[in-house]
């Protein structure tokens, strides 16, 4: 939501940026007006259209390649843990404590990120996966194969083991870096410069009042992506669940 009310907000400056072009329009005097400089306004807007389009791509894209990342290490997840259980389960019955664990878990997981509006704090904190792989290490360390077939279920589980842990400290740390800011400031100022550029040529008509509010619109409808993808567990835009309940369902949850 706070990134829906930040967009309406980026809508709203930039709309007004350019009602404000609009305004200067009439108000500048003869040897100012923008009749005379048409050129030089049409060449600054094109290179600040440019540059926006050039930056809030990137931003996007960027953005997108957080949110692809994210979905595709839910898959890898949700595979290693199947595995893990398998393990387990070839171990023998003293494994069932880790798989009622690991069931345990997923469940937990689901539930802190996609059960609720919004996902909570400690699901996406680093301390609180690491604190949780030292038990999985802990169980494992306390098996004690006794033939090939659990030496070789053992060997598995620890191997999907590492890889689950490694999976989520990953995909926490990708989170931690967060969005950059700065550089989201610096294109919706360029947003409102551009704007009031093409308020300065424009004539004031409804034509050209509801084309700046369209525009804004896409803009601001750009930043809510930017947004919502660099922070996919907290907002509209999430990843789908689907690997974690299948997997859920595997596991017999």
């Amino acid at each position: 939501m706070d990134s829906l009310l930040f967009a309406i907000g980026v809508a709203v400056a930039v709309f007004c940026s350019g009602i404000a072009g609009l305004k200067l329009h009439d108000l500048l005097p003869e040897k100012h007006a923008p009749e005379r400089s048409r050129d030089m306004i049409g060449a600054i807007s094109g290179l600040l259209g440019l540059l926006l389009a050039l930056v809030l791509g990137t931003l996007v894209g960027s953005a997108y390649g957080l949110y692809a990342q994210q979905k595709a290490e839910i898959e890898t997840l949700s595979a290693r843990s199947l595995q893990l259980d398998s393990a387990l389960e070839a171990f023998g019955p003293e494994g069932q404590l880790g798989r009622d664990g690991l069931r345990k878990a997923m469940t937990q997981s689901y539930e802190k990120i996609w059960g609720r509006a919004s996902a909570e704090n400690d699901a996406m904190d680093v301390k609180a996966v690491v604190t949780g792989s030292k038990g999985l290490d802990r169980f494992l360390e306390s098996l004690q194969p006794k033939t090939d077939a659990q030496k070789q279920a053992l060997a598995t589980a620890n191997a999907a083991a590492t890889q689950i842990e490694q999976t989520r400290i990953l995909m926490n740390l990708q989170l931690a870096s967060g969005l950059n800011w700065p550089m989201l400031a610096v294109v919706v100022c360029w947003s409102m410069l551009l704007f009031c550029g093409y308020g300065l040529v424009s004539p004031v008509n409804a034509t050209v009042v509801a084309s700046l509010a369209l525009g804004a619109i896409a803009i601001a409808s750009a930043i809510f992506l930017i947004i919502e993808l660099t922070n996919p567990y907290v907002g509209l835009i999430r990843p789908s669940p689907g690997p974690i309940i299948e997997t859920l369902k595997a596991l017999g949850t």
